[in-house]
């Protein structure tokens, strides 16, 4: 620092240590303090344990999925496929800090022949509904609880020197209205930084875990700073342009409510008001139709099939299927799960558009609540968002899509076509394939996300911050060189 600038910050150094001094005084401000920071400190060793314990449950239940689907006797290839087996979407890293929707979606998959079914077993559904007002995590404290509390320790900053008349005291005294508004800021900031540095402890916790990725640990961290600076420059605004203490601290209450309170528990309702999503027996119902224009395998006479039969004769250059060299039935197989997963997959690409838009819309109404922004930053930085469970579920297609064809493809070259069709009393052990090939199916294993991929996805949620945050700092110099006037 230039020692030609200490004579302007010494001013600004001796009202932010008056102001912080006040503070300490308040004894209910200070113990609101001491029970949010160890509020917060509760959460990250909660959060923590918490989802440990989860991630734990969840490697025991994969681990006992796959040792029963490996270790099936000898059989037919299609009988494992419609066994099936049991996928758990794994845990990130930084899930601790902001498990997002984690608890909402769904966090295991059944994963069977010819149909997509949906992720099951959410937290929200089998626990209390106080879960569906929000974990007890580090995000949620700071995201909810510091703002409210710096509220209550600035809401007079400015508007208690106006109401005393100390103001134009500090003015007389040399302070100009900038080194004023600086000093207070300056002392909130640091209560700002108090209040959210256990928060930002326990993300440096979790950072030394492995997996955890830096670019995105950096993106929360900028993002939550510029939330928490946010709030302490909108409470010197307020504070600056009301009058009166009061006053001052209903309207940052009312804002309060409204920003943290109100839009972020309102947007979803509006996005699934606006656009609607079919539910789990309606996709049904609609699958199970076009399932009927597609074709049946079963039907000799069915006109696509019937098709598939020609090409295919045609193909080895045989008149029937019995003279093919390869088990037709497991050809069939091929075709059809080809066909299913494909028209699936139309449904689920919709389901997936209809979910982006409503997401869109939400992101739009953050663009009256940083609160949102900070969320959708929050969520899409730790990995936790709709876009991380998305991921997960287009990832677990293509290994149960994989799966069942390689079953299908094993029938189709391991089984003969007169034993598959035979039903005397060897038939059933002839069509058998060992168990050796089921054991040697690959594992499910969920491929993360890049940190660079995380931090980019959470970049609009930033930008919006950093919108409201310049747009406030403007106002408040704008405000500061009115101060006093009145």
């Amino acid at each position: 620092m230039s020692p030609a600038r200490l004579p302007h910050l010494l001013p600004q150094l001796l009202i932010a240590r008056d102001e912080l001094r006040l503070m300490a005084r308040n004894r209910v401000a200070v113990i609101a303090f001491v029970l949010v920071v160890l509020l917060t400190l509760a959460a990250v060793v909660s959060a923590w344990a918490h989802q440990r314990g989860i991630a734990d449950l969840r490697a025991r239940h994969a681990a006992a999925a796959e040792a029963a689907f490996k270790g099936q006797p000898d059989r037919h290839p299609h009988r494992v496929v419609h066994y099936g087996t049991f996928i758990f979407r794994p845990l990130g890293p930084l899930a601790a800090f902001d498990p997002g929707v984690d608890a909402f979606t769904g966090n295991s998959m059944f994963l069977e022949g010819h149909r997509q079914n949906s992720a099951n077993f959410g937290d929200v559904r089998q626990s209390s509904l106080l879960v569906r007002f929000g974990q007890l995590t580090p995000a949620f404290v700071v995201q909810v609880v510091v703002p409210l509390l710096l509220v209550f320790l600035g809401y007079g900053a400015l508007a208690r020197e106006t109401e005393r008349g100390t103001l134009r005291v500090l003015m007389l005294q040399g302070a100009t209205r900038r080194q004023i508004v600086g000093g207070k800021l300056m002392a909130l900031g640091v209560a700002a930084l108090l209040a959210g540095l256990p928060a930002m402890i326990g993300l440096v916790a979790i950072a030394g875990q492995p997996g955890a990725m830096t670019l995105s640990i950096l993106t929360i961290a900028l993002g939550y700073a510029a939330y928490l600076a946010l709030w302490a420059i909108v409470i010197l605004l307020v504070s600056a342009i009301v009058r009166r203490s009061r006053d001052a601290l209903l309207a940052l209450v009312a804002i309060w409510a409204v920003a943290v309170v109100l839009l972020p528990r309102v947007a979803p309702d509006i996005a699934s008001a606006a656009i609607p999503l079919t539910n789990r027996l309606q996709t049904e119902v609609a699958v199970a139709r076009d399932l009927r224009t597609l074709g049946d395998t079963h039907n000799p006479d069915d006109p696509h099939f019937a098709q598939f039969k020609q090409a295919l004769l045609a193909r080895y250059g045989v008149a029937r299927v019995e003279d093919l060299p390869i088990n037709y039935k497991g050809a069939l197989g091929i075709e059809g799960e080809r066909l299913t997963a494909a028209l699936y997959g139309r449904h689920a690409t919709a389901s997936y558009a209809a979910q982006a838009r409503q997401t869109a819309l939400v992101d739009r109404v953050g663009l009256l609540s940083p609160t949102i922004a900070l969320r959708s930053l929050s969520m899409a930085a730790a990995g936790t968002d709709f876009a991380g469970h998305r991921r997960f579920l287009e990832q677990a297609e293509a290994y149960r899509y994989a799966l069942v064809q390689r079953l299908n493809r094993m029938q189709m070259e391991h089984v003969r076509y007169d034993d598959d069709s035979a039903t005397d009393a060897g038939a059933d052990r002839r069509k058998r394939v060992t168990a050796q090939h089921w054991q040697a199916m690959p594992t499910f294993r969920f491929d993360p996300p890049a940190g660079r991929d995380l931090a980019a996805g959470a970049l609009p949620g930033l930008v919006v911050i950093l919108g409201w945050l310049a747009a406030a700092a403007a106002a408040l110099a704008f405000a500061s060189q009115r101060l006093g006037a009145r």
